[in-house]
């Protein structure tokens, strides 16, 4: 039976269509466009993997509105595309879970695609902390977050300093300052930089899941080097 907390937990994954140019360009400056566009495929599978079994509302929201026919592709269980609005990531935010509460949706839960070590249970873990509390974060080794969720609108985020070390905290500061009872879970990381393969290596090592061993793969060669890369690029090729 699906857990109740997460069959009333709309999961939203923010994404970007992976093209060249486009995304992870901390990752394209030191390893070329080619290698950052496989590694940003192959988290992009990582997050879709889990997000397959999600028993509640799951919408995808892309960045751009012209890439919502692709993201109406990536899962056949998708209840909504809702394309990202233009603006900051904080304003983006807003919006789309103003969109969703006018839908309906009373808790909702944001992830990205660049934090390969979530697990369903990490998402479950996150909707029946909603429960008890306004505001779920999971906070990122960087400073920042690899979940954000919420069971009240979002205080106003645009002014946030997105991107950035203190990311977390100025969010837990911010929801605190307007009434709203915080609760962080366990800390993970996300793959922004070329030196967070090392946390995803060690992190995914015993990791089963298929999408999570191609990247593993993939990241491994990298790891070690152009010719390395070429095999584990072709190893992580579903």
């Amino acid at each position: 039976m699906p857990d109740s907390a997460s069959a009333r937990t709309a999961l939203v994954l923010f994404c970007r269509r992976p093209s060249a140019g486009s995304g992870k360009q901390r990752l394209a400056r030191h390893l070329g466009e080619t290698h950052a566009l496989a590694v940003a495929r192959a988290l992009l599978e990582c997050a879709l993997e889990d997000l397959a079994a999600w028993p509640g509302p799951l919408i995808i929201s892309p960045a751009r509105s012209e890439d919502v026919p692709w993201a109406e592709d990536l899962l056949p269980c998708t209840q909504w595309v809702i394309p990202q609005p233009e603006g900051n990531l904080g304003q983006r935010i807003n919006a789309v879970d103003a969109d969703l509460r006018r839908r309906g949706c009373e808790r909702v839960l944001f992830i990205g695609s660049d934090a390969p070590s979530m697990r369903a249970e990490d998402l479950q873990e996150a909707a029946a902390t909603l429960d008890h509390t306004h505001i779920v974060l999971i906070p990122a080794a960087d400073g920042g977050v690899t979940l954000m969720g919420s069971r009240v609108a979002w205080p106003p985020l645009a002014d946030l300093p997105w991107s950035e070390s203190g990311l977390g905290a100025a969010l837990e500061r911010g929801c605190r300052a307007t009434g709203m009872t915080v609760e962080r879970l366990k800390a993970s990381y996300d793959i922004d930089e070329v030196s967070d393969f090392r946390l995803a290596l060690e992190a995914l090592a015993r990791d089963a899941r298929p999408a999570r061993r191609r990247l593993n793969a993939l990241l491994a060669g990298l790891a070690e080097g152009p010719a390395r890369a070429a095999a584990g690029m072709a190893e992580a090729t579903p």
